[in-house]
């Protein structure tokens, strides 16, 4: 019990740092980075609340982490969400080294071990959101936001990252929509990395 305890303190440090690691990369992104022409409103991001979401989800997913590699895995992609969330609120862009770095990480990985479910996985909602980026011609669904279901896909398994992206398309629709944007373009990144973040350690109470 203690043991435990001490764990998933440790574990919301590490992962606080995490947030604050990707808070620092993201800031440092946007100053560098105009904002992408036609795109969304900027937006100032809740800084303290994504460190101290990272910090929650270490603290969940610390006692229940099958080896030091996965948690290190996970608290990366904390860092990249984070990282995503800054840029995307800021700049209305998503980097493909935040997106396509930890996926390219994870698919080596997968490759070595002969895991082709994680192929599958990450395939699964790319999918679908790719073909939404198509018709839109890139203005109702960046392929930023493609390379990030992607990963998301791979990280949570195809099940699991469908009912999230779904339930984030639903809810950037609703919040948008009680705000008065029926229209224009949104900041839809920020939605899906919430998705991922929250369901991260659902998935591993499974």
């Amino acid at each position: 019990m203690i043991a435990g305890l001490i764990a998933a303190l440790l574990g919301a440090l590490f992962f606080a740092a995490a947030g604050y690691l990707g808070v620092l990369l993201g800031n440092a992104f946007a100053d560098r980075t105009a904002a992408l022409e036609g795109g969304p409103p900027p937006q100032q991001p809740p800084l303290l609340l994504l460190i101290g979401a990272c910090g929650a989800i270490g603290m969940l997913v610390t006692p229940h982490a099958v080896s030091q590699a996965q948690l290190l895995l996970i608290a990366l992609v904390c860092v990249s969400l984070v990282a995503i969330w800054v840029t995307d609120a800021r700049r209305g862009i998503v980097p493909d080294v935040f997106t396509l770095g930890p996926l390219a990480i994870m698919l080596v990985v997968a490759l070595w071990q002969h895991q082709w479910v994680l192929f599958i996985s990450a395939a699964a909602p790319f999918v679908p959101f790719a073909i939404a980026a198509l018709l839109s011609r890139g203005r109702g669904m960046g392929w930023g936001d493609v390379k990030l279901v992607a990963l998301g896909g791979a990280v949570l398994g195809a099940q699991v990252s469908i009912l999230a992206f779904a339930l984030a398309c639903l809810a950037a629709v609703g919040i948008n929509y009680a705000r008065g944007r029926k229209r224009g373009v949104i900041a839809f990144a920020p939605y899906l990395a919430t998705a991922i973040g929250v369901a991260i350690p659902l998935g591993m109470w499974r």
